[in-house]
């Protein structure tokens, strides 16, 4: 997949390694100086181009025109809103995503604007800090369908719900699957029959406003 992305702030070049690393094709385009001074350190410098995000004729020596998905991670929003409208309207990218700032300005990245995807960095970091605060032991490892889906690790304590029961007998919420259990140096598959003990880590799969009542069967009764 070839991803161009616009701004090589920490979010732009994290994403860039991250790609590349994956075998993507990306090109990133930055005009800050200390910036660039940086991202060429970790980035090769064929991927690097050097101009103003926001300028048709730099985004056209990127290769907007062949690209895939435009990321737009510049430090300002009215720029990666523009970036995401030229991106659609004039050189007709699939897919956009856009990195929010300021949360104050959510309410504008959306499809009026061809913002397929926006990420509002602030809003994310509070929720799972809220959420690791109400949750206990519980941890969210990863989130799926823009956080409707959560895969969480959690260990069971002595004396839980679950603690010696057959996993075909917990009452396990709506939308929960359980999808491994680690014991020990051991990750076994979850059957109906399997049963289990303080100590276990199990990972699930569970629709997000359901962790409460998952982490209820896996944690000692108060």
């Amino acid at each position: 997949m070839f991803v161009l992305i616009a701004g090589g702030g920490r979010t732009g070049a994290q994403l860039g390694s991250l790609l590349l690393a994956q075998g993507h094709q990306v090109h990133l385009v930055e005009d800050r100086p200390d910036i660039l001074a940086r991202i060429h350190h970790e980035l090769p410098t064929e991927a690097i181009y050097e101009g103003n995000p926001t300028a048709p004729d730099v985004l056209e020596s990127a290769g907007i025109r062949n690209a895939q998905v435009l990321a737009a991670c510049t430090p300002n929003d009215a720029d990666n809103l523009v970036l995401c409208y030229l991106a659609r309207e004039r050189y007709h990218v699939p897919r956009t995503i856009a990195r929010i700032n300021n949360p104050r300005s959510a309410w504008l990245f959306d499809r009026k604007f061809h913002v397929d995807v926006a990420i509002n960095q602030a809003d994310i970091m509070a929720k799972l800090i809220a959420e690791e605060m109400s949750l206990g032991d519980m941890i969210t490892l990863l989130k799926l369908r823009r956080g409707e889906i959560s895969l969480v690790e959690e260990k069971i304590a002595r004396g839980a719900p679950a603690d010696g029961q057959m996993v075909r007998n917990l009452n396990l919420p709506p939308n929960c699957t359980l999808a491994a259990i680690i014991r020990k140096d051991e990750v076994l598959t979850v059957h109906g029959s399997t049963i289990l003990h303080a100590g276990d880590e199990i990972l699930a799969v569970v629709n997000s406003a359901q962790k409460p009542a998952l982490e209820a069967l896996f944690a000692a009764k108060s």
